[in-house]
């Protein structure tokens, strides 16, 4: 029985995307291995969004070929937004590699892997090619997207409802390596998920790059309501699903049908991550974000009202080219209004092929870590002191098994994104909603002691 290795860089979709391939060649007679030197396909699902991501995986690529001295007929591939960004390039830096896959071609994968092993075997790669570079696009590609691995699921999984993005920041590869906007019908992320639940999944994050702007081109509104909108109801519909989670929306997407449904959809838990990337009108306007700072606020305090108690979370760039010292205080004084209960903070890095790279008012790398590690001081202050706040309180959390750190305890998730600590039976406890009573904080984890009745 032939293996695959997979290995997967960067975000929740391609670690979604991999799953789907994975699954694929599961149901072509392969196993899945997590050891590379045994592998008969080894295969790389790639990021574009940072240069690290980049050269982490073709590093990785390299240091695998070693393998074709053992076994001569193992076919090497990339896959995903490296691969579609890069083309025929990798393999003129990767030599070895057979396949490079873009990202509406997951689904082609493993029929060009068993054409290249077929080949291979028969000793007729020269009269083939050398290899096969596959990144055109492809309609109906996102109607691909199909079942999850056959694997023992967790409580909660991530569940693809679209590709692409037609919005284009000046900083971003993604629109050019997912190509624009497109989404699946209702009904089959529908039936996605209630097979998920008869695994035992309670809980789903539905992905995409702007999850909010979900079927737009193809959907109607009903009722004035959004495509997202009736999504969002329609999984809330499904009896065995407890909470329900979205990422990443966009601010142009996040309209009053958005809004009104936390207040009516006590699935949808306490927490949103909303990029933000900047407080200053300025940088927004060249990060080609079409919205103001004041908008963003604007919509945060709405879904604070809509949702009392709701956290939400967020993503800042600093040093983007051209913030002066008065666009950085910005995003700073935007952080202490909102009171963000988490944020990612980013140097800005130039990418190759976006317009950013090549704007006037470069920073140096100094001031992009001064700012980086300022801003970063403010939001612990304030995440530390928020989650220090639930010392003594009861909240519920959604049981996901054994902690990733110390298999001894368990480990969960309240409504608001927390993780909780505490004793107890996996067999009989992973996948239940029950209270928890907070005994202890340690910066960014909580401690404590269910509440059982």
């Amino acid at each position: 029985m032939p293996k695959v290795y997979l290995k997967t860089y960067g975000c929740q979709m391609n670690e979604r995307d991999s799953e789907q391939v994975a699954q694929m060649f599961v149901e072509r007679g392969f196993t899945v291995t997590p050891e590379a030197e045994e592998a008969d396909v080894v295969l790389m699902n790639t990021c574009s969004v940072r240069d690290q991501a980049e050269q982490k995986a073709i590093g990785r690529m390299n240091y695998l070929g070693k393998h074709r001295k053992t076994n001569p007929n193992i076919v090497y591939g990339f896959m995903g937004c490296m691969a579609q960004s890069r083309g025929e390039e990798l393999i003129k830096q990767s030599p070895h590699v057979d396949l490079v896959a873009g990202t509406q071609k997951y689904h082609r994968v493993v029929d060009h892997c068993v054409e290249l092993m077929r080949a291979k075997e028969e000793a007729k790669m020269d009269d083939l090619r050398r290899s096969i570079v596959d990144i055109d696009e492809e309609e109906e590609s996102q109607n691909t997207i199909r079942d999850h691995v056959d694997k023992e699921h967790g409580v909660s999984e991530f569940v693809s409802i679209m590709q692409g993005c037609n919005m284009k920041c000046t900083f971003c590869i993604v629109p050019y390596t997912r190509g624009p906007e497109r989404a699946r019908p209702i009904p089959e992320i529908v039936d996605e998920i209630r097979r998920l639940t008869d695994q035992g999944v309670r809980e789903v994050t539905l992905l995409g790059q702007i999850v909010n702007l979900y079927g737009r081109h193809e959907f109607p509104k009903v009722d004035d309501k959004s495509p997202f909108v009736q999504l969002l109801e329609a999984v809330h519909e499904i009896d065995d699903i407890k909470r329900i989670r979205f990422t990443s929306p966009h601010p142009i997407g996040y309209k009053e049908d958005v809004i009104k449904a936390f207040t009516y959809l006590p699935k949808l838990v306490d927490h949103v991550h909303f990029p933000m990337q900047s407080g200053s009108n300025q940088i927004l306007k060249r990060m080609h974000r079409p919205y103001k700072a004041e908008r963003f606020i604007e919509i945060c305090d709405k879904m604070k009202e809509a949702r009392p108690g709701i956290a939400i979370s967020t993503d800042i760039i600093v040093g983007f080219p051209g913030e002066s010292e008065e666009d950085y205080l910005a995003s700073k004084k935007a952080v202490e209004h909102v009171q963000f209960d988490q944020a990612y903070i980013f140097r800005y890095s130039q990418r190759k092929d976006t317009p950013a790279a090549e704007m006037d008012g470069q920073l140096p790398e100094r001031v992009k870590e001064e700012r980086n590690q300022d801003l970063l001081k403010t939001v612990n202050e304030i995440v530390e002191r928020k989650n220090h706040a639930h010392v003594g309180g009861t909240y519920e959390v959604l049981c996901e098994g054994p902690s990733r750190y110390n298999k001894e305890k368990l480990s969960g998730r309240t409504r608001t994104n927390r993780i909780v600590i505490f004793e107890g039976d996996a067999d009989r406890m992973a996948g239940q909603l029950f209270d928890v009573k907070i005994n202890e904080c340690t910066g960014h984890t909580l401690y404590g002691d269910p509440v059982l009745h």
